[in-house]
């Protein structure tokens, strides 16, 4: 993804910056502590698809649940 494209987008919550940490197929919010992922080099930018923060700034990926 073009640097000065993720130089445009902002946070759909809160309008704040994003970064791509090196790679990652994120965009980062340090503000509301989430990762919005990039799918194909497009980003997804719904609140419902992005994953929280773990203490190091990365995407906590749910686990998949077992099958009772």
């Amino acid at each position: 993804m073009d640097t000065r494209l993720i130089e445009l987008l902002v946070c759909p919550i809160c309008k704040g910056p994003l970064h791509r940490p090196l790679q990652t197929d994120y965009l980062i919010c340090r503000a509301d502590r989430l990762a919005f992922p990039i799918h194909d080099g497009i980003p997804v930018m719904l609140e419902n698809e992005a994953l929280p923060l773990d203490d190091q700034d990365m995407p906590v990926v749910p686990s998949a649940t077992p099958e009772a």
